[in-house]
């Protein structure tokens, strides 16, 4: 349970903007990246806290392309920096994604990244979120979360 309390204290401290120096660095980046974006979607899965520091995540992604940070970084590693992308509800982030992980030749993620877009596209956000999020499905949700196609995080 003490790692957990730490896990999140970490967490906290970045959604609260305290960790901001980490983005001078590729490391530093990618770190805040997975704090950020990874640690809520695992720590809080199933509630909507789960979700609360994505776009936070996401502004760190596109600061650490447009500082060039990504490409210091190595491919298993890059991976985590563009995740938040892939995670956002945002068509123009899934399209960020896609190209960041086809340009880095990550070829299974990009695959997932496109998998992601699809679901974006097709209903303007991930379904399987809507309960934790408090939002009612439309039928078409409800059918696609219902079909063996459906992806739920």
């Amino acid at each position: 349970m003490e790692i957990r309390r730490r896990f999140e204290s970490l967490w906290q401290q970045a959604a609260d903007n305290e960790l901001d120096h980490w983005k001078q660095s590729a490391e530093g980046c990618l770190a805040l990246c997975i704090v950020l974006d990874q640690f809520p979607l695992n720590m809080f899965r199933g509630e909507a806290k789960s979700f609360s520091t994505e776009q936070q995540a996401v502004a760190v992604c596109k600061h650490a392309v447009a500082k060039g940070f990504d490409l210091e970084l190595p491919l298993e590693r890059r991976a985590f920096l563009y995740m938040p992308l892939m995670h956002s509800e945002n068509l123009e982030d899934q399209n960020e994604s896609v190209r960041l992980f086809e340009k880095s030749a990550l070829e299974d993620n990009a695959r997932f990244a496109r998998h992601h877009r699809e679901i974006v596209r097709k209903f303007g956000r991930f379904p399987h979120r809507n309960k934790a999020l408090g939002r009612q499905n439309t039928q078409t949700e409800i059918d696609y979360l219902n079909s063996p196609e459906a992806f739920k995080g």
